[in-house]
């Protein structure tokens, strides 16, 4: 059994690998390919009686340690400095404000027919108003470098701000003064934390002279995020300025305490971090996205009593992202359409306390959306004129 399981995992990675290194010319997000390949040996498997393990805790590990390494891949690849300051705030708004918009909007529909609270009916509303960063940054390899840049800041955020939200909605029970006074003082002890351990993992980049040296740092990373996710603290912004200060090392070099680091010599040590980063962030998200099309049953897609909830979704999703990508002057093409839901989404559904579960957000809602607006992205990405992609 073990051979046979070591052969299959191959081979689904390189199939893997093969709709990444294709999605440039067929348009096709490699997640609805891998959503699919999972689903399909999911069949082979029931249709054939193949016994294999109950696979459904894996799930979580895997998406929470491939969330870290995207945010943090995207980060890396991200310029910081003066005259990125608006662009970066554009991106910062137009990730948050529609989040915010759409989540009190959904919040309220679900109150009104799910016979529930507003506040378990946010709970349950956040986690379709996030962009994965984990589909949105590689499906946009291809696009202007401003584009992707843009995508890249965007949904990283709006995977930090809909966690953050997340949180403190489902871990207050009342929400007043005193929550905001705690969720306060949690982005403080975070910002404390995210300095003190970039410092010092840099440092330990520019230091270390053991041939095994990325593979300690990227552990450390994961148990960084690990232990502040036990006290709730919002950790992905450790992981993403962790990220923007070893990307944007050109940028402070002339200050006197970075000189203590060497940053031209880290800088090469940077480089080759990014390249394993991306390798095992590539390996962790398809593994992610086969294991959940594995999962899906055929039942769950073809639900025909969530299916107009996830069609009303997904239609504001967009009709609210073309509003404020008019309101802040920013192109549609192509960036209206990339707004996929994914790995977060999945994420944060089952992370939902059970005391806060509705019967109309259930896993065939989160399914269908995940799958509509990957298809959507999909279109907008195959209607790209040529001479909006960058030639490589």
């Amino acid at each position: 059994m073990t051979i046979p399981l070591i052969i299959t995992i191959c081979v689904l990675l390189i199939l893997a690998y093969v709709f990444d290194i294709t999605s440039s010319k067929t348009k096709i997000p490699s997640v609805i390919l891998l959503l699919l390949l999972g689903w399909t040996v999911g069949q082979i498997s029931n249709r054939f009686e193949i016994p294999i393990p109950n696979l459904n805790p894996i799930l979580p590990i895997l998406g929470t340690v491939g969330l870290i390494l995207i945010v943090l891949e995207g980060s890396l690849e991200l310029e910081l400095n003066k005259s990125k300051y608006s662009f970066v705030g554009r991106a910062s708004l137009i990730a948050f404000l529609p989040m915010l918009l759409f989540s009190f909007g959904l919040a309220f529909a679900f109150q009104y027919f799910g016979n529930t609270t507003f506040k378990i009916g946010l709970a349950n509303s956040i986690p379709f108003a996030i962009i994965s960063s984990a589909i949105a940054i590689p499906s946009t390899q291809n696009l202007i470098s401003k584009d992707k840049e843009f995508i890249t800041y965007e949904s990283s955020l709006s995977d930090i701000f809909g966690v953050i939200f997340f949180n403190f909605i489902t871990l207050n029970d009342n929400i007043g003064t005193k929550s905001v006074g705690y969720f306060l003082l949690e982005i403080i002890v975070i910002l404390l934390i995210s300095f003190i351990s970039t410092v010092a993992l840099a440092f330990l980049l520019s230091k270390i002279k053991h041939h095994v040296k990325f593979a300690p740092i990227i552990l450390t990373v994961v148990l960084t995020y690990a232990v502040s996710k036990i006290y709730h603290l919002p950790a992905l912004i450790f992981i993403l300025l962790f990220g923007l200060f070893l990307g944007n090392l050109d940028e402070i070099k002339h200050n006197k305490f970075i000189q203590r680091l060497k940053p031209d010599i880290l800088n090469g040590e940077v480089h080759k971090f990014k390249e394993l980063t991306a390798e095992i962030a590539f390996l962790v998200r398809s593994l992610f996205f086969l294991l959940f099309g594995y999962l899906i049953q055929s039942s769950e897609i073809l639900n025909v009593e969530t299916i107009g909830w996830a069609l009303c979704i997904t239609i504001s999703i967009f009709i609210i992202r073309l509003l404020f990508l008019k309101l802040f002057k920013l192109p549609l093409k192509p960036l209206l359409f990339i707004a996929p839901r994914g790995l977060i989404t999945i994420l944060l559904f089952l992370t939902i306390p059970i005391s806060q579960n509705i019967e109309i957000a259930n896993k065939s809602l989160v399914i269908q959306v995940i799958i509509l607006t990957a298809i959507l992205m999909m279109f907008g990405l195959m209607t790209n004129n040529k001479n909006e992609v960058e030639t490589k």
